[in-house]
């Protein structure tokens, strides 16, 4: 051993002499009480260990993600709130869409237009579109270089409401470039 092997051995042998020192002065006559509290913490220890080391599987079946094979398939799988959501990355910037086959067009939230570099105080918000939360103003923007796995576009006309929306949404404007086809709890796109 080392010295600095020593040293340090020495070290946590006083910090458990000192802190079993305090244990035993603040939990004496009252064992089941200590063993009781220890076992708690034990436990609680043993789940936050166990959830950080399952967070990987248990993600994918929260928020499950896309799959692209090598023939430029790319299936999704319905998440847990039935929707199917795509991650397109637009100018280098990742977003999260919610596929809407209902929707006729692309439709930018004001986060996901602001992380792309887009100002909404700044649009005209010269059109109109009916939601199911009513009629909501819209503006036209042109997105570059919007890319889905290896399927990438030059372009995408898309447009920002001046309402607020939880998540983009993705309609058949760029939905309809692609065959769709959805069986059991996925959905392939294909072009």
């Amino acid at each position: 051993m080392s010295g600095d092997s020593i040293g340090q051995l020495a070290y946590l042998v006083l910090l458990a002499v000192a802190v079993g020192g305090w244990l035993v002065v603040e939990f004496r006559g009252r064992a089941g009480f200590a063993l009781r509290t220890a076992l708690a913490w034990g436990l609680i220890f043993l789940g936050v260990a166990a959830g950080y080391g399952l967070w990987g599987d248990i993600r994918s079946q929260i928020t499950p993600v896309q799959a692209i094979s090598a023939a430029g398939r790319i299936a999704v799988p319905r998440a847990a709130d039935g929707h199917y959501y795509l991650m397109l990355t637009i100018g280098g910037t990742p977003v999260r869409f919610m596929v809407d086959t209902g929707a006729t067009n692309v439709v930018l939230s004001q986060r996901d237009a602001r992380r792309l570099g887009i100002d909404p105080a700044g649009l005209l918000y010269m059109g109109e579109a009916s939601t199911a939360n009513g009629v909501v103003r819209t503006a036209r923007v042109k997105l570059a270089d919007v890319a889905l796995g290896p399927v990438v576009d030059a372009s995408l006309t898309a447009w920002v409401t001046d309402g607020e929306m939880p998540e983009s949404l993705l309609g058949m404007d760029y939905l309809g470039r692609f065959r769709v086809e959805i069986s059991g709890a996925r959905m392939i796109l294909t072009r």
